[in-house]
Parts: C-alpha cells; structure tokens; sequence
C-alpha cells in the first residue's frame, strides 16, 4: 500500500451548518426539509432521539432526558448557529427554553429552536395572533400546546384535532383530510390564519391549496421550523 498526499479543503464560513433532532418515529420532516431547503447552501446534519410509538404526555416528557445524547451525535467539527428540534408537542410539555438548555448541554450552538418557538415567531413575523389550530393529538397533549401557544401571545380558541396518538398512522393521514379540516376551522371568522400541528402529519403540497381558498396565512411545524431555522442560521 502506498500513502498518497492530499490536500484539504476550507469550510465556507459563509455557509454554517444547522443541526436537526428527529423523532424517531417522524417520517416527515426529513423529506419535507428536503423540499424546504431545495436551494440551501448549508449542510443540515440530521440526528434522531428515541420517542413513543404513541404521542402522550408521558412519552413527551421522557424525551427531555435523551436529547443531550441525541445532540451529542451531530457533527462537532463546526460550531452551530442554529439547531433545531422536530417536535411541536413535546417542546410545550418539555418547555422550549428547558429543550434549548438540553441540546447545549452537549452540542455547541446558539440557539435551539423548536415547531413551538418557530411557529409563534413566524406569526409574530406575519402580525396574526388569532390562529386556529389544527392537530392530530390526543386531548391531554393539545391543552398544553395550547396553553403554550397563550403564554406566546397567540389565542388558539378555535381548534380541532384528528384524535390520533399512534404516530404510524399520523403520518399516513391524507391530504385531503388536513385540507378540508384546515378550511372548515379556518372559515372561522374570528381567527386570522391557520396551524397545523405536528412535524410528522404531511404538509408541504397541502399548505398552497389551504392558503389559496382561505386567503388567510397557513402555517405548519415544519414550515415554520424551516423557516426560523433559515432566519437564524443567516442573521448576524
């Protein structure tokens, strides 16, 4: 065998990388960033964390104590301006100041933002407050996402959910479904746009169709995820 030279090549200070903790179970998000990022110049480095089959708020609290590991497992080359965590739920059970505190226990970033986080910034960006929320959670997970939603100064008195805590069966809720279920509460004449809960309900292609026929802003976890992380990965 014989040692060959090599040289190496500079990162581009002008393309940062982020960070991003999956569930486990998230069958979404991954594809839809894809889609999101399509012209990112920015490496997005992906690390996942054990969750429930089931979305409840036990198994939302328990995932607290495993995103140091998680985070532990991205890259730690580069530093991280932004690293983001893919679950809207747990984030408002956790509490995403504690969720931030737990990703940099063990991975050198910034900030840590979360569906929760983003989604309130990306209303505020917007100028809506009264927003009727669409999920697919159980009723002891939606209450505190509500609550948490408040606490950020946007009202979610309008609401309806899908009922479903088994995630494989979130993920493979149709298209069509969240359209006219987004449409129905966000003809409401009290509220000023919609969001749609949950990084692993689908999306991406659903959100122009929904905004079109509503002429009302649509927001989703991985919509307002990606966008928050793009914002914050590029300030400064």
């Amino acid at each position: 065998m014989s040692y060959l030279p090599y040289t190496l090549d500079s990162d581009d200070p002008k393309a940062p990388p982020m960070g991003l903790i999956v569930l486990q179970t998230d069958e979404t998000i991954e594809p839809e960033f894809s889609a999101y990022f399509a012209d990112r110049t920015c490496p997005i480095y992906v690390s996942r964390i054990p969750s429930g089959a089931e979305v409840t708020t036990d198994t939302l609290a328990e995932m607290e104590t495993a995103l140091p590991a998680a985070a532990d497992l991205l890259p730690k080359i580069r530093p991280y301006k932004v690293v983001g965590y893919g679950c809207t739920s747990a984030s408002s059970v956790i509490g995403s100041d504690r969720v931030e505190r737990m990703v940099q226990k063990t991975c050198n970033t910034a900030v840590v933002t979360n569906p929760l986080r983003a989604a309130s910034a990306y209303a505020a960006h917007l100028g809506v407050s009264k927003i009727a929320l669409l999920s697919p959670y159980i009723e002891e997970v939606n209450e505190p996402l509500r609550r948490a939603f408040g606490e950020n100064g946007i009202s979610m008195d309008v609401f309806g959910s899908f009922g479903e805590a088994e995630e494989s069966k979130v993920v493979r809720i149709s298209r069509r479904s969240v359209v006219d279920a987004a449409l129905k509460l966000g003809a409401d004449q009290l509220v000023e746009g919609v969001f749609i809960s949950c990084t692993n309900i689908r999306t991406f292609d659903a959100i122009p169709e929904i905004q079109k026929r509503l002429d009302k802003p649509v927001l989703s976890s991985n919509q307002s995820l990606a966008w928050h992380m793009r914002e914050l990965n590029w300030a400064g």
